[in-house]
């Protein structure tokens, strides 16, 4: 039948309210552009729907009936509009991110909590990956951006911002106190036991590749799930560990270990957000981006 919305929403209104001056308030219109609204629906639906009395209009059975469907779409569809001011107000939404250990000892567990303290009607739903499975989480479409560390993927699929950077360090303890000053080269390592993180993550690829660039093969003794239990395993002297130098910062100025010179460094890494292009971000995701990429101290 093709008729205007507006005019089953009027309907909706003064059927409600059962008079049409509370109708033309609730609606900001005028009592006669009200009036005008409900006579050309009754034209078209070709019936009338209100009897009107001093005491303002009741509805025939006619009405009745239409009031029923149109109730309910018109408050399904007033439901949705509160929903898309309170997602264009950033008043609700979801922001479904992936990170790994290091990129939340970073960083990002601070700017979570600055964002939450912003936006606290935002969900957060935080999820811990490698930089590979944060990949395929991304193409899979189960989070909405992935923070984590290079290398990144070399398609046109994804979009990196690069947040920060930062440098592996070789640590020892005590127990090998005989190093400390000496510059070592990356095959001297091999000959003492090595900690770092087990195979399958980023960061164990990208040690692997240095080590190969430089025609020599990782050979770790100890492998561990996570970076944070790399220095304690070296503070007792149970081998030499490679790990981001925040890691072993507070370790290093209680002098319960020390840092390795070594002749050739490991490279810098970065700390990037990536997301997945064909993916729309929401409302809340693009605002968590804006936020996370503008960050200067991240």
């Amino acid at each position: 039948m093709g008729i205007n919305f507006e005019l089953y929403k009027t309907f909706y209104y003064v059927a409600r309210y059962r008079n049409i001056t509370h109708a033309a308030k609730a609606l900001f219109q005028t009592q006669p552009t009200v009036s005008r609204c409900i006579a050309q629906l009754e034209a078209q639906l070709g019936c009338t729907l209100f009897i009107r009395s001093q005491k303002g209009v009741s509805l025939t059975p006619e009405a009745e009936v239409l009031y029923r469907h149109v109730a309910t779409a018109c408050e399904e569809i007033f439901t949705a509009e509160q929903q898309m001011n309170k997602r264009k107000n950033l008043q609700e939404g979801l922001v479904r991110i992936g990170a790994s250990e290091m990129t939340l000892h970073h960083g990002l567990l601070h700017f979570l909590g600055s964002f939450r303290e912003c936006y606290p009607e935002i969900r957060l739903q935080i999820s811990s990956f490698t930089t590979p499975s944060a990949i395929q989480a991304l193409k899979k479409e189960e989070i909405d951006l992935a923070v984590v560390i290079s290398p990144y993927p070399q398609s046109e699929e994804f979009h990196v911002q690069l947040l920060s950077s930062f440098q592996d360090i070789a640590v020892a303890g005590k127990g090998f106190s005989k190093l400390c000053g000496r510059t070592l080269h990356l095959r001297d390592l091999n000959n003492y036991p090595l900690i770092c993180l087990q195979s399958g993550t980023g960061t164990r690829q990208h040690l692997e590749s240095f080590f190969e660039q430089h025609g020599q093969v990782l050979r770790p003794d100890i492998e561990l799930p996570t970076t944070d239990l790399i220095v304690p395993l070296v503070e007792q002297n149970l081998g030499i560990g490679i790990v981001p130098e925040n890691f072993a910062a507070h370790a290093l100025e209680q002098q319960s270990i020390f840092s390795l010179r070594l002749r050739t460094p490991f490279p810098f890494r970065q700390i990037g957000v990536v997301t997945c292009l064909s993916h729309p971000l929401s409302l809340a995701a693009q605002q968590f981006l804006k936020m996370l990429v503008e960050k200067g101290d991240f």
